[in-house]
């Protein structure tokens, strides 16, 4: 059990048999009332967003929730398609779940997947990826130094802002949680 002071950001907790997650966590100090725990979660079943007040002396229970390797095969229109790193089967599951996944992962990836009720729900990202730069335009001699951007396209698709100085066939790293370009891969 959690008391509401232990819930931080990205905590999976559970709420009358739905898992949640903290997408914001603010603790305030009532005076001689204590204090209260402000939240935002997330439904990981619906994808809604409700906010939540905690008082100190309530308790919370940790969401009942696996993760499990899988690897992820190819999308089509409406789905993607994974395959179970221990069991071989294929596991198909909509798009509307995770839309991230073609544009992080390439064919063949692995990503860990977050089941409830033996159904995949989510995934847990990393807080970055590295992908290759498909195709940019030259930059500018000299510019190397310079805050300007240009517009690359990486290999699984998405374009994202990179630096001047930034190649075809460059590895970056990209940030997950907003798709935004951090630095050369090392």
């Amino acid at each position: 059990m959690y008391s509401p002071t232990d819930l931080r950001k990205d905590t999976l907790i559970d709420m009358d048999g739905v898992p949640y997650k903290v997408i914001e966590y603010a603790q305030k100090q009532m005076g001689r009332g204590g204090s209260i725990v402000n939240t935002k979660l997330k439904n990981l079943i619906t994808g809604n967003v409700l906010d939540r007040t905690f008082r100190n002396d309530e308790s919370v229970s940790p969401a009942n929730i696996s993760r499990q390797t899988v690897q992820y095969l190819y999308s089509d229109s409406d789905n993607l398609h994974f395959m179970d790193m221990t069991t071989f089967e294929s596991i198909d599951i909509n798009k509307s779940i995770d839309p991230n996944v073609p544009k992080y992962i390439l064919e063949g990836g692995n990503i860990d997947a977050l089941v409830f009720d033996d159904k995949i729900i989510g995934f847990e990202w990393p807080k970055n990826v590295i992908l290759k730069v498909a195709s940019t335009p030259g930059g500018d001699k000299g510019n190397s130094a310079s805050s300007n951007t240009k517009q690359a396209k990486l290999e699984t698709g998405i374009t994202v802002a990179v630096p001047q100085f930034i190649k075809n066939g460059e590895e970056i790293k990209v940030d997950t949680r907003n798709g935004t370009y951090i630095e050369r891969a090392k």
